[in-house]
């Protein structure tokens, strides 16, 4: 329920703050100063009070409209007739009532007595008014001739309807004041009331600021912000829509020849730069085909980049499935297929390494066929095209890119070039020469050299433009992959990228989303204050966590070692990401592990040689990694090492109790004889009685003869005595039992 302050309501009102504050001790509601707040319910009491109250003596009201017949059964008994009262006579109710104001009876005559005297109501009776000592009479209603308009002060109930205030995503207190009319100072005030600290050019979200306005009579008028990220998806005039081109993805299986099949498409090399040959990041590439330009997507195909394989397929419009003819259909050819289906878009399978003896094209579509009914090739009467090709031996590359801009002609992909540019943020990293550098593929619109933009949390103008030649452009329109400096950080793969109007626009809502994702990452990582968490944690039981740090050449390879790492753990251990992000190892970085007690992965990043001074102060590992596969298999080990031991119990001895001997101030010793193996001191030990374990605890003195001896052997006579135990009885086992460590395994 909304709130409004003392002061906004006498001034609503026209009276003195000191007359509602005098009004509300009669409620029996207590208030400070005239800049308290009062629910609504209350604020409309006190207006219903001092209506009434300005309201003249003799009160008139309209006749009657309810039904004839329910007045008649109010008058059926002849005890129960009304009494008439003269209009001259003056009624006197002596008991004072401490209720402020009383519901008012129906008291208008039906139709057809409009000339009789007003019917008493039932329960009837007036105030008293304490000052004057005399009653007032608000209650009692005056009826006046049928014709008679009521006075206009009864017709102004209605509520003025809520001035609108625009609202985007982010707004600043200043700015906030101006919209509502009010000076800066009453706004923060009020904000302070609240409960919410802010400065007059600090921004607020939308939510926040909704909820400020309210308590200024407005309402907000929510309009969606340049900046939200479902622009990608408003509609364009058919009109500004253009011809663009087409985004392909290649997909498939580890080593089946993706990048190699890339190469030769573009005629260049990139699987010699690739650590151990395989794709780690994401690429997007312009390939002129026939006079048609055509952007392909190269993603990693091992299973530990997966959401990467994902990511691209969202941004695509036609997907290659890659299958090597000799290996067949593997687990993640499955996998890239549900991501492309998932994505809705059309499939080209491409039977890859046709030079090889064991190629078996028919094989694999009857495969795919299996696996999918859609996946049925054309020639067996489906709708999937298939091609047969050879990436080393460069064959049926021809036929394979004719089929690519065939079905991008089916697709009759269109954009608008004239609107603000939005885009998807392919890969970002941070770059030693330009800074924060994401690669960008532009969706709608055209992104020019000057644009003020917001991408995620972060937001900048654009400082250069680079193709994937790595050469300067003054502009990009849709489809066109370029690599965007001028960005106040790493953004996060996937993010939208949107031009606003101005840079202070930007700055106002990277800033909010910022604050949005730091209150959500302290509710995550804080859990240990939030009770939520707390219950959760005894819930799942003691866990014990490898706090991880992640530092990486790009943010995709920050993505990609966090799902691979995530993978390894049991119910009792398990990693916990601290923080991820693309660049060096920075001071922050250490000192976050020092406080948290975690490690740093720095994966193709070097730390500076201030981190690692500091690293070595504060008795930080950093761990360096160029292979994810290295990285996880370390880290399984790791927490194999901190798995607790599987306990075997073994018996080193038995022995027999002869006699019970009770010492005082000491307890009861057990005269005993070894049977087997070795009794030692300060071992667990069993006392067992017909065949059931009474008592086990540790062996707090053992003596032979006299004498305190640390073990004895078989055959020898010995005085055992347990720790705070003292129920022995002749014939008892105490078995002497050692716990045997073993460590487990993932």
């Amino acid at each position: 329920m909304s709130k409004i302050r003392i002061y906004q309501l006498s001034k609503e009102l026209g009276v003195e703050n000191k007359d509602i504050v005098a009004l509300l001790g009669k409620f029996g509601v207590e208030v400070k100063s005239h800049a308290s707040s009062i629910e609504d319910d209350v604020a409309l009491k006190v207006k219903d009070a001092l209506r009434k109250k300005s309201a003249p003596a003799e009160k008139k009201v309209t006749p009657a409209k309810a039904p004839l017949a329910q007045l008649h059964k109010k008058e059926k008994p002849k005890e129960a007739k009304p009494k008439i009262a003269k209009k001259s006579e003056e009624k006197k109710v002596t008991p004072p009532t401490k209720t402020l104001i009383e519901p008012e009876e129906d008291t208008t005559p039906a139709k057809g007595e409009e000339d009789s005297e007003p019917v008493k109501p039932k329960g009837e009776f007036k105030k008293w008014d304490k000052q004057k000592e005399k009653p007032i009479d608000k209650i009692i209603p005056k009826v006046v001739a049928p014709n008679v308009v009521p006075p206009k002060e009864e017709a102004v109930v209605e509520a003025a309807p809520l001035r609108k205030i625009k609202l985007e995503e982010a707004v600043t207190v200043k700015e906030l004041a101006e919209r509502i009319n009010v000076p800066a100072v009453e706004l923060i005030t009020t904000m302070i009331g609240m409960g919410i600290m802010a400065t007059v050019n600090q921004s607020l979200d939308r939510d926040t600021a909704i909820g400020v306005i309210k308590n200024f009579g407005c309402e907000a008028d929510t309009v969606k912000a340049a900046g939200d990220d479902n622009v990608l998806h408003v509609e364009d005039n058919p009109e500004n829509l253009r011809p663009r081109h087409p985004i392909v993805t290649i997909m498939g299986h580890v080593d089946h020849g993706k990048t190699t099949l890339l190469d030769a498409i573009r005629l260049s090399k990139v699987t010699s730069t690739e650590a151990g040959g395989i794709t780690q990041a994401i690429g997007a590439y312009e390939v002129d085909i026939n006079n048609n330009k055509v952007v392909f997507l190269d993603t990693p195909g091992h299973e530990a980049f997966t959401a990467m394989r994902a990511r691209g397929a969202k941004v695509t419009d036609v997907v290659i499935l890659v299958v090597a003819a000799d290996d067949g259909v593997m687990p993640q050819t499955v996998e890239a297929l549900n991501h492309a289906k998932a994505a809705g878009v059309p499939i080209i399978v491409a039977i890859n390494k046709m030079d090889k003896p064991g190629a078996n094209p028919d094989r694999i579509k009857q495969e795919l066929s299996k696996i999918n009914p859609d996946l049925t090739p054309e020639e067996w009467g489906g709708k999937t095209i298939y091609v047969n090709v050879s990436a080393k031996a460069k064959t049926g590359i021809d036929n394979l890119l004719e089929m690519v801009l065939l079905q991008s002609e089916i697709l009759e992909l269109q954009a608008n070039p004239k609107c603000p540019a939005c885009g998807v943020i392919i890969e970002a990293k941070l770059d030693k020469s330009f800074g924060p550098v994401a690669t960008v593929i532009i969706q709608r619109g055209t992104l020019r050299v000057g644009d003020p933009f917001v991408v995620g949390n972060h937001f900048g103008k654009v400082r250069a433009l680079l193709n994937y030649k790595v050469k300067k452009i003054s502009e990009a329109g849709p489809s066109i992959p370029v690599e965007v400096l001028g960005i106040s950080g790493v953004p996060m793969a996937g993010d939208i990228l949107t031009v606003m109007e101005d840079e202070r626009k930007a700055k106002q809502i990277a800033l909010v989303r910022s604050q949005k994702g730091r209150e959500v990452h302290l509710r995550r990582a804080g859990g240990s204050m939030a009770l939520t968490n707390l219950h959760e944690q005894v819930a799942e039981g003691k866990v014990e966590e490898l706090n991880l740090i992640i530092k990486a050449d790009s943010q995709g390879s920050v993505e990609s070692l966090t799902e691979a790492l995530k993978k390894i753990g049991n119910k009792d251990v398990r990693i916990n990401i601290l923080h991820g992000s693309a660049g060096g190892v920075t001071e922050s970085d250490v000192m976050l592990a020092s406080a948290s007690n975690a490690v740093i992965i720095a994966f193709n990043v070097e730390p500076s040689d201030n981190s690692v001074s500091l690293a070595d102060s504060e008795e930080v590992e950093i761990k360096k990694y160029d292979v994810i596969y290295t990285v996880t298999s370390e880290i399984k080990l790791a927490l194999e090492g901190m798995l607790k031991p599987t306990e075997v119990e073994k018996i080193v001895g038995k022995a027999e109790v002869k006699e019970a001997f009770h010492i005082t101030k000491v307890g009861t010793i057990a005269g005993s004889i070894v049977k087997s193996g070795v009794i030692r001191r300060n071992l667990e030990g069993k006392l067992v009685r017909d065949s059931i374990i009474i008592y086990r605890g540790k062996i707090s003195s053992l003596k032979h003869f006299k004498e305190d001896v640390v073990e004895v052997k078989a055959g020898y006579e010995c005085g055992i005595g347990f720790e705070k135990f003292n129920d022995i009885k002749v014939g008892d086992i105490i078995e002497s039992v050692e716990i045997e460590q073993i460590a487990r395994k993932l």
